[in-house]
């Protein structure tokens, strides 16, 4: 899945807390062309990668292995208010997985609160957190980390008293993307690489070797992903493309 431009490249550094909490680790998720490109006038380029839709969903809402079997563990998705907006109502916030929606003109909330449609909110247990740069996410979550889980009105409602904070995913868009990369906290990039060309107006950053990334065998994207990856080159109505790893060397 990919997203398209939004959202503030601003307040960037990450502020360490007194607990020192272990570092928050983010990983991107993008489709792009071979020449980065991921969206097109507020969209995608593509359409009908339904397969490839659905291994966004899986890979983002698996969690890790090494969860507590005991307690809900529930992965983190980080996205700019366009890409959140680009999002079908019926469908945000993305079930299973705990939406940060980054935006200028919002007033950080440091809690949750359910989505704005009340079927969504009545048909999944993820819930929305509003906050105004990537810097304040940070913290948000490096303070979530640092008291081992995080509240939820559906934690609440099933007697939890907290999730445990699983994967952080940044989804997009393109400011989203190239401020997160800048950080040292960006580790990896799941990244569809999509072999036909479109006409692209917003553009992913280029990562390389040169730039300081190394691909990754796909035995290494299927161990941290937790599945079967279908290896080379993939098709779907017409548009080609294949599932990558890069890590930051």
């Amino acid at each position: 899945m990919s997203a398209v431009q939004d959202g503030p490249s601003s307040a960037l550094s990450h502020q360490s807390s007194t607990a020192m909490p272990p570092p928050i680790e983010l990983t991107l998720v993008v489709a792009a062309t071979r020449q980065m490109g991921i969206g097109k006038a507020g969209t995608l380029p593509w359409t009908g990668l339904r397969k490839e839709m659905a291994y966004f969903a899986r890979v983002t809402k698996r969690v890790p292995a090494s969860s507590d079997p005991s307690t809900k563990t529930q992965n983190v998705l980080i996205m700019g208010r366009k890409t959140w907006d680009s999002i079908p109502p019926n469908f945000r916030p993305l079930k299973d997985r705990l939406n940060i929606v980054i935006s200028r003109s919002h007033p950080d909330h440091h809690h949750h609160h359910d989505a704005d449609s009340d079927d969504a909110s009545e048909t999944t247990a993820a819930s929305v957190v509003k906050l105004s740069s990537l810097d304040a996410v940070l913290r948000y979550l490096q303070a979530r980390q640092a008291t081992t889980s995080f509240s939820s009105p559906a934690a609440v409602k099933e007697g939890q008293s907290g999730i445990q904070m699983g994967k952080v995913f940044v989804i997009g868009g393109g400011e989203i993307y190239a401020a997160a990369l800048r950080l040292k906290e960006a580790r990896r990039v799941l990244l569809t690489s999509v072999q036909n060309d479109f006409e692209c107006d917003t553009f992913f950053p280029q990562i390389s070797e040169e730039t300081g990334w190394e691909k990754q065998s796909k035995e290494a994207l299927d161990a941290w992903t937790g599945e079967d990856v279908p290896g080379g080159e993939q098709e779907e109505n017409g548009t080609r493309y294949e599932f990558q790893m890069w890590e930051r060397k």
